[in-house]
């Protein structure tokens, strides 16, 4: 468990110049937001949906089929959430994915894909032609997994194991590795629970656990391929740090860029990595993109 005041001192080491705005993020109830489903309609379907009833949304410049409203709404009885028309997703889940080299592969893991938010974002970029491996070491997860590519119809083959022993005999044209985090990114000050389970030592266990699955990921990696590291923590031991230990001249980051305000992003170590600041829109985030040279 962690301190309001313990958490600012972290994020205060972490970023000086950026803390006061990030645990401003920290209290804000975020604006509801989803994703397009390619696979059951259609921009069009959606916008007169949305408008007919209207609700008031904007589609961000990143990307054409993430949805945001003007305010907090449940859409759970509404026919676009019933036939998986949408997908409920935070707008920053929805980056990682837009970064993989979709076009040029054909062979793709999420690595660590429960509840699928971004396994059926890749089904539904792709239109079910790709073949997706999808793995979840627990068993309860997995199920869910399954549950939401069956309602979403995204094709995905789904692994019950541990990504970190994944036999070597796996190759990979590219690679989603969403790893097991902290949460700092999403930590809600209003909501005890998220203080309540949120510590330092969390962190510390975190970034073990994102190492071994990095090093599984470049293993598995076909040469001259890439894969995508994300997470949902800002904290620096659980991004940029662990980056910098697999680093060399055979493993190295290829530069991405998001079309959105700067102020949404927080510095980096790493030049080219994405840092997303918890805001009203975003929760926060870290994408990376790491080439595997030979």
């Amino acid at each position: 468990m962690i301190t309001k005041e313990e958490l600012e001192n972290l994020i205060k080491k972490e970023y000086p110049n950026d803390y006061i705005s990030i645990m401003e993020g920290f209290k804000t109830s975020r604006n509801t937001s989803f994703r397009l489903n390619r696979l059951t309609s259609t921009k069009e379907e959606v916008d007169k949906f949305l408008i007919e009833n209207n609700i008031k949304f904007k589609n961000p410049n990143f990307f054409s089929d993430a949805y945001i409203l003007e305010e907090k709404m449940d859409l759970s009885n509404t026919d676009l959430f019933k036939e998986a028309k949408i997908y409920l997703q935070s707008l920053s889940s929805q980056i990682p994915p837009l970064f993989l080299d979709l076009d040029t592969s054909n062979e793709i893991l999420d690595m660590c894909a429960a509840p699928g938010g971004k396994t059926c974002e890749i089904a539904s970029l792709t239109l079910n032609k790709k073949d997706l491996l999808a793995v979840e070491a627990n068993k309860i997860r997995a199920d869910r997994l399954k549950y939401n590519l069956n309602m979403q119809k995204a094709k995905a083959n789904v692994i019950v194991t541990d990504a970190k022993k994944l036999d070597e005999f796996f190759r990979f044209d590219t690679i989603l590795l969403d790893a097991p985090c902290s949460g700092s990114g999403t930590l809600n000050l209003n909501n005890p629970k998220d203080m309540k389970y949120f510590s330092y030592e969390l962190v510390l266990n975190s970034a073990k656990t994102q190492l071994a699955l990095l090093k599984k990921a470049l293993e598995i990696l076909k040469p001259g391929h890439t894969l995508i590291y994300s997470t949902c923590s800002i904290l620096k031991e659980e991004n940029e740090n662990i980056l910098k230990k697999v680093l060399n001249d055979k493993i190295v980051i290829e530069k991405i860029e998001l079309d959105i305000d700067k102020s949404n992003l927080l510095p980096s170590s790493i030049d080219g990595v994405i840092t997303v600041k918890p805001s009203k829109e975003f929760e926060g985030f870290f994408i990376s993109k790491i080439k595997k040279i030979k």
